[in-house]
């Protein structure tokens, strides 16, 4: 399993988010390309990155992202409201390593599927649920599509992975947020990686167990300290199998 530690970017500044809410934000007095190069220098393997501003319609943060994506030294996972592929273009040609899209798959999925062909294994797409159903704009407007469907529209297409959020266990530390990423990960022809269900070295060790996610995004925890990196790091190896010794 692949750990992603995750920087949330509003206002040039770490945040994160009470409720997914764009005007209550927790903030991190932490400068985000230097937390970024530790996260990298601890042995990131990749770090996810989400522009709130760009979320919002904003672009106010392009500068740090740039400096992240050019001095962090691991490759960046980028997400942040990008609505068109000429945006995906512009930033796989600024040097990140993978866009993530969710409401441009709801609204306009053949320009996702148009996208994926043309940057295979460099687009992800959000599959942020909420009460059985597909949520967009940055969880805060509702749609009648059920994730399973969502994810089926894509089972033809080189995706890099989907990102599932399971927003009840943000609300509300639903009991079933596990079966839901299980059931997913089940049907997904793309890796999954889970956002949401990473609080505690608990929930990254249930997590390790679920067959056929490949990852786990760790945000808040390591914020203020919930997740130790190196710790989470260790937990996310493969565990070596036992060889017969022969006589």
């Amino acid at each position: 399993m692949i750990i992603y530690p995750a920087i949330e970017l509003q206002n040039g500044r770490c945040v994160s988010l009470y409720r997914g809410r764009l005007d209550e934000p927790e903030i991190w007095h932490v400068d985000p390309v230097e937390k970024a190069r530790s996260f990298a220098d601890a042995g990131a393997e990749w770090i996810h990155v989400t522009d709130f501003d760009g979320v919002a319609g904003g672009d106010g943060n392009n500068e740090i992202l740039q400096n992240i994506i050019d001095q962090a030294g691991a490759p960046v996972q980028l997400g942040g409201g990008y609505r068109s592929i000429q945006q995906i273009e512009d930033w796989i040609e600024r040097g990140a390593g993978r866009i993530v899209v969710g409401t441009l798959a709801i609204l306009q999925p053949d320009v996702v599927k148009e996208a994926a062909k043309r940057f295979p294994d460099q687009i992800v797409i959000a599959v942020d649920v909420f009460k059985g159903r597909i949520m967009s704009d940055g969880w805060r407007v509702p749609s009648a599509i059920e994730p399973k469907a969502f994810i089926k529209t894509f089972e033809r297409d080189p995706l890099a992975a989907f990102i599932v959020s399971d927003i009840d266990a943000n609300l509300q530390e639903a009991e079933n947020s596990l079966s839901l990423i299980t059931d997913l990960a089940g049907i997904a022809n793309a890796p999954v990686i889970a956002r949401g269900l990473s609080r505690t070295m608990d929930d990254l060790s249930r997590l390790k167990y679920v067959p056929h996610v490949s990852g786990a995004i760790v945000s808040r925890a390591l914020f203020d300290h919930s997740v130790s990196l190196d710790e989470a790091f260790d937990l996310a190896k493969p565990e070596r199998e036992e060889i017969a010794g022969f006589q």
